[in-house]
């Protein structure tokens, strides 16, 4: 019988190698295809029922983690679970992925992503959303609803181009009215606490400049779209917003950011991440929200997730824990 250990892999590469260099001279060749340097687009599809559901890639930042990115727990802690998710050491990387929804007889956006400006500055590392479209073949005109979970810069700036105009010209934008009142608010801007929220204030009032009377603001547990119903999950902002995507006997939770990065807040619900306005109430939301998920065995959607976005959630003692849906090569 032939055992084979890690050294004798090793052994027997490095043979092979020495002995391909020899028949071909002492310098490798060179690929005879240049790289090409960029990343493939990213879209995928799924079906919801009859309506073809398109999670659309904006992109993902990775950057040094911030000392109170998780403002409850100590940041070696923090590090650790990035640690265990293979995230590049001492760093966390966010992905963001908006939804793209087509009932039959609406085109429905949810969330637009960071924005055409941010693509340029980021250098494609976000803002990806436009380019991602016209890959899966989609024409932003053709966009009935811009449908907003809340009212952070990473959902909403993706409805200007980079020169201010309007990147879906012919959508309605939606926006939850308890997230509207707050962050259209003066006297709640007056009151910004930190450098942070400041920028959310201002950020708001021009993205939406010279659009307020196009805004149509909605409720929750309302039809906000054709099969696509408003749900409460307050806490990361006032009126933060997930969906129930239902047609026939199918149905998706689209939970927006009940959870930032789920290999840290919905593994450890009980963390706060620096984002939310109010933690207390965001991790209450995410027990409430995991809880209903994993008991329906539902189909769970996340902004935050790593593309394609798509999953489902089972209970792990007080936490819980992501089951990544298998990439489905049909419709």
């Amino acid at each position: 019988m032939i055992e084979l250990n890690r050294r004798h892999m090793l052994a027997g590469a490095a043979a092979l190698g020495a002995a391909a260099i020899t028949r071909l001279g002492t310098t490798p060749a060179s690929a005879a295809v240049p790289q090409s340097g960029i990343q493939a687009p990213g879209f995928y599809r799924y079906k919801v029922g009859s309506f073809e559901c398109t999670s659309i890639n904006d992109g993902a930042r990775t950057f040094p983690m911030p000392d109170k990115f998780v403002t409850n727990v100590p940041k070696e802690e923090a590090l650790a679970a990035g640690d265990a998710a293979y995230m590049p050491k001492g760093m966390v990387t966010v992905p963001f992925n908006p939804q793209l929804i087509n009932t039959g007889s609406k085109l429905v956006l949810i969330d637009s992503g960071n924005g055409a400006a941010n693509f340029e500055a980021s250098k494609g590392a976000v803002g990806r959303t436009l380019q991602n479209l016209a890959a899966a073949g989609v024409d932003p005109k053709s966009i009935d609803v811009v449908l907003l979970s809340h009212l952070h810069p990473d959902h909403t700036n993706g409805i200007r181009l980079a020169d201010g105009g309007l990147a879906f010209p012919n959508a309605e934008i939606m926006v939850p009215v308890k997230d509207w009142e707050f962050w259209a608010s003066e006297e709640n801007a007056a009151k910004a606490p930190n450098d942070m929220m400041k920028n959310y204030f201002a950020n708001v009032k021009k993205t939406f400049a010279g659009l307020e009377s196009k805004v149509t603001k909605y409720e929750w547990g309302k039809e906000v779209a054709p099969g696509i119903t408003s749900i409460a999950t307050p806490g990361h902002t006032p009126g933060h917003t997930s969906f129930a995507v239902a047609s026939g006997d199918a149905k998706v939770l689209i939970q927006s950011d009940v959870t930032n990065i789920p290999e840290f807040f919905l593994r450890n619900p009980d963390w706060h991440v620096v984002f939310d306005n109010d933690p207390a109430m965001a991790q209450a939301t995410r027990h409430k929200f995991y809880d209903m998920a994993a008991a329906e065995k539902a189909t769970v959607v996340g902004f935050h997730f790593t593309f394609p976005s798509v999953g489902h959630v089972e209970k792990d003692g007080a936490k819980y824990r992501l089951i990544p849906s298998l990439w489905n090569p049909t419709l």
